[in-house]
């Protein structure tokens, strides 16, 4: 199990451990903070419109008729883990702050790369987890905000017909003009997946630099005491745990296959960074941003741990029970 961990363990973890350090320590201030967040904004602008050339129409439509599935998916991504959010954010004594934080963390949308990999790692259907994620996300772009100014009100949104517009603007016009020059483009990004993965990775550490920036300089270290980060990876810990029980236990439930129970599994388990952290920054005041994220963060690397390890298991059960058929 301990090396298992191990391998699960990215050097993007420690990049982001580092982003957060180097924010800390320099932060962005002054003529610098608008260049870093003009240069984040673009950076997620062009991972979005890599995203969509990548997207295959042939995928799409072979795992487009399992719509009981992406309804499950959706409901659990939109609908279970909100829920789960709005009981988390009523526990008493808990800080308002990562209350938010925690809130806002349920109601964003799937992830899509992770999703798909590690559906494909366990040997689960791959057509229906690249509907399924890509559904999510690019529904999040409307439904988060919507979610989030109805749950959320009071926690200092800034809902306003300009934000939903800046936030598709940057999240899903890029999407749909990527997806359109595909036929352009398409063999280009799929023969430079590296390029994807950078340009994934980089905008995430330029938006968390600066966004960590302005909350160092609003004073988050400040307010936010140890025992308060340790509550935020303890609540995401056991977020996290109930919410992959629940998706198996689900699809067990519902009669679906195995192949589309690690769909709902990977699927309907994930919250996006990369969609997360854009739309935090438009939904609330700059100071309030670094804190609101760190929920996210942490969840994000909590997931991709958890269910490296938990694919990697199904795919040698997989593998094990082909070989004893083949023997037996």
């Amino acid at each position: 199990m301990f090396a298992r961990l191990k391998s699960a363990l990215d050097p993007y973890i420690l990049l982001l451990l580092g982003t957060v350090a180097l924010a800390s320590l320099f932060p962005a201030r002054g003529g610098f903070a608008p260049f870093c967040e003009g240069l984040a904004n673009a950076a997620i602008v062009l991972l979005f419109f890599l995203h969509g050339a990548k997207l295959s129409r042939e995928a799409i439509m072979a795992g487009a008729g399992h719509w009981r599935l992406h309804l499950m998916v959706l409901g659990a991504t939109f609908a279970l883990f909100p829920l789960l959010g709005l009981g988390l954010a009523a526990l008493p004594g808990l800080p308002p702050m990562v209350a938010s934080g925690m809130l806002f963390l349920t109601l964003l949308p799937s992830t899509v790369q992770s999703s798909i990999a590690f559906t494909s790692i366990a040997r689960g259907n791959v057509a229906a987890a690249v509907c399924s994620a890509s559904f999510s996300n690019l529904l999040g772009i409307v439904i988060t905000p919507l979610l989030a100014s109805a749950l959320m009100g009071g926690a200092g949104i800034q809902m306003s017909t300009g934000s939903i517009e800046k936030i598709v603007a940057q999240l899903l016009v890029p999407f749909v003009a990527g997806h359109l020059l595909r036929p352009v483009i398409g063999g280009f990004v799929a023969h430079h997946k590296s390029l994807v993965g950078f340009v994934d990775r980089g905008s995430i550490l330029m938006v968390v630099y600066t966004a960590f920036s302005a909350a160092v300089v609003g004073g988050l270290w400040h307010k936010l005491p140890l025992w308060e980060l340790g509550l935020i990876v303890a609540l995401s810990g056991a977020l996290l745990a109930f919410v992959l029980a629940a998706t198996w236990g689900l699809g067990g439930m519902a009669g679906l296959a195995r192949e589309d129970r690690v769909v709902l599994l990977f699927c309907g388990s994930k919250k996006s960074l990369a969609s997360g952290v854009p739309m935090a920054g438009v939904l609330f005041p700059g100071p309030q941003v670094g804190v609101v994220i760190l929920p996210m963060m942490l969840f994000h690397q909590l997931q991709l741990m958890a269910c490296a390890v938990i694919a990697r298991a199904m795919a040698q059960r997989r593998d094990d029970a082909a070989g004893g058929d083949r023997h037996g």
